[in-house]
């Protein structure tokens, strides 16, 4: 009888293939990402700040799960490279709020562009239908379908 190979129960588990498929999905995109000078939270900052501009430096922290200290780093990043603004907040003159600036803008279309690509190469063993059948089923499974 041939062995088993190893960890066989394990590697067979649906909670272990998409830990890896997600893996290799954030190496991907992390690495396009890293082309363009970006790190993946200065990239999800970046679209959260596009999407919600002008948005409360709090607000923004709280809308994509990031702790106050680590946003602050990522914000003073992408202001000292000229990729956002913070000012004062003109629904609240006691808080920042915060926008994209054009570079910004740039930057954010070159990155979507890119993350855009590292996902294809992530799905490209699967033919049009199957991706998807695959996106439906990560949504349901995920929890964000809504």
């Amino acid at each position: 009888m041939a062995a088993e190979p190893p960890l066989a129960a394990i590697r067979s588990l649906p909670s272990w293939l998409l830990g890896r498929a997600a893996a290799r999905g954030r190496a991907l995109v992390a690495e396009a990402l890293a082309a363009e000078g970006l790190k993946m939270w200065h990239h999800v900052v970046l679209s959260a700040v596009r999407d919600l501009a002008p948005v409360a430096q709090a607000d923004l922290g709280r809308g994509i799960g990031l702790d106050p200290k680590d946003l602050v780093g990522i914000l003073n990043d992408l202001q000292s490279a000229g990729l956002v603004v913070r000012a004062p907040d003109p629904r609240d003159r006691r808080k920042n709020a915060v926008s994209l600036t054009p570079d910004g803008g740039r930057l954010l279309d070159r990155c979507e562009k890119a993350a855009h690509q590292a996902n294809d190469t992530l799905l490209a063993p699967l033919s049009a239908d199957e991706r998807d059948r695959f996106m439906d089923l990560l949504i349901r499974i995920s929890g964000t379908e809504g």
